[in-house]
């Protein structure tokens, strides 16, 4: 924007007109951005913080107004640096107001301000999920039994699918009569498995190797087509996964020990199948202290000095967000840095609890801010709405993404989520003209697309002036 101290106070100017409408005065304190009440008075204190963000003309703008939160947490920290002001809050001011009632408040003026007469697309979830649902995802409270247990045991629905999963999807506004799992995939889904030479040569060396394939892991429809085409996609530090989102066919049982020999293992299937554009992914390793990214950055490092002309592309978890993790990747230099966000931020609680957009959203923004080509993907057909998809592909647009990709979710087994809807193709087909045009570089955008599908091809136009 042309003037973002402009916007900044118009940030301001609409929590402000909020705090008037519930009766509390506030205002403005210079060169202290946000909104505080008693201004002039004796003890100036802060009920709104204000961030922003703007790349490529778009604004990421984020502020917390205080409506009833726990202050004693504010003396354990300098807010906003500043140290001679106080903080408050709408419930230490008087005002009792449910949560609820300010986001629609909140809402209506935003409206009114920008909306500039057009209809508001609202994406406020945060508050849909009860507090007692805020404690962290457990195994044995998720996805429901182990994939093969016969029967149906405690928790579960008639077809295995765990009541807290479909819990989690009724709170997020997805009707209860999906797709059954038995039922007929349209003419679009069905892909036939063709085990070639190429493709056996492949899965020889992989088993030679004692290596993992997300392809296999994951049950990619993809694998032939890819196979042979003698591309495929690493899977490193084990099989087992710590986290156990409501789509993934990953193990999450505990998991083993990292292998240290396992990226000069990758490397040399990368030499062996004289691969130009490889994929390396990763199971999610909470239980390591850096959440497995010196395995990954390793890896990078093994296979560019085995075969230098080869570009690394990593499919990589969130890392908790934490900076040093994401910096060891960062300073490794892949070719493409891969995260992804999966679903829309209505559904992320219920397709993957121990995730978050907002979190998915900052490891990309990061990602770019480092000069790395970026990419994400999102899996459709758990419930959303086309708008939201959209949404999804603006919001990563702001972050910079450059390469995004969009396919039909598949259920697994019967103990994971259920499959809500199937899209058309022609829907895709409209995805990949909207992403384009709000600046992506590249969408790959087909009902059997996954995240690593024509990786070499859409790294290349993410690579085009």
């Amino acid at each position: 924007m042309a003037d973002t101290a402009v916007y900044v106070e118009s940030i301001e100017q609409l929590l402000i007109d909020v705090l008037t409408d519930l009766g509390v005065d506030g205002g403005r304190i210079p060169r202290s951005t946000g909104v505080w009440v008693d201004v002039e008075g004796l003890r100036p204190r802060k009920i709104a913080a204000i961030g922003v963000r703007i790349t490529r003309g778009r604004s990421m703008h984020g502020f917390a107004l205080n409506v009833d939160p726990d202050l004693a947490w504010f003396d354990r920290i300098v807010p906003c640096g500043i140290r001679d002001k106080g903080v408050t809050s709408l419930a230490a001011e008087g005002v009792d107001i449910s949560m609820r009632e300010v986001v629609d408040l909140v809402a209506a003026k935003a409206g009114d301000q920008w909306g500039r007469d057009r209809p508001v697309d609202r994406a406020d979830v945060a508050w849909r999920v009860p507090v007692s649902d805020l404690a962290p995802f457990t195994r044995g409270e998720g996805v429901g039994t182990p994939v093969g247990r016969q029967g149906i045991g405690y928790g579960e629905q008639a077809d295995g699918t765990s009541v807290r999963l479909l819990g989690r999807l009724a709170e997020a506004g997805v009707a209860a009569d999906p797709v059954r799992l038995k039922s007929r995939k349209p003419e679009w889904m069905r892909v036939p498995l063709d085990t070639g030479p190429k493709y056996r040569e492949i899965k020889k060396t992989m088993r030679e190797l004692d290596l993992v394939t997300v392809c296999e892991e994951a049950g990619c429809p993809n694998i032939s087509e890819c196979w042979n085409d003698g591309t495929a996609t690493f899977m490193i530090l084990g099989e087992r996964c710590t986290r156990a989102c409501g789509f993934c066919l990953v193990d999450t049982r505990k998991p083993v020990a990292a292998d240290p020999d396992e990226p000069a293992r990758v490397a040399q299937a990368v030499d062996r199948m004289a691969l130009k554009h490889t994929v390396v992914t990763m199971v999610a390793r909470d239980d390591l202290a850096d959440g497995g990214a010196s395995a990954v950055a390793e890896t990078i490092h093994a296979i560019r000095a085995q075969v230098p002309a080869c570009r690394v592309e990593v499919l990589v978890s969130d890392f908790r967000g934490d900076d040093d993790s994401l910096q060891t990747v960062f300073d490794a230099l892949p070719d493409v840095f891969n995260h992804n966000i999966e679903t829309v931020a209505r559904l992320q609680r219920a397709v993957r609890p121990s995730a978050g957009y907002a979190r998915s959203l900052s490891v990309l923004a990061r990602a770019k801010q480092a000069g790395l080509v970026t990419k994400s993907s999102i899996i459709v057909g758990m419930g959303e709405t086309e708008e939201e998809v959209v949404q999804t592909m603006s919001d990563l647009a702001a972050s910079g993404v450059d390469i995004v990709t969009i396919g039909q979710y598949l259920r697994p087994t019967s103990h994971h989520l259920p499959v809500a809807a199937w899209w058309e193709p022609k829907v895709f087909t409209r995805w990949k003209e909207q992403g384009e045009a709000m600046g992506i570089d590249h969408v790959e955008s087909s009902p059997l697309t996954r995240s690593s599908y024509h990786a070499r091809e859409a790294a290349d136009a993410a690579a085009r002036p």
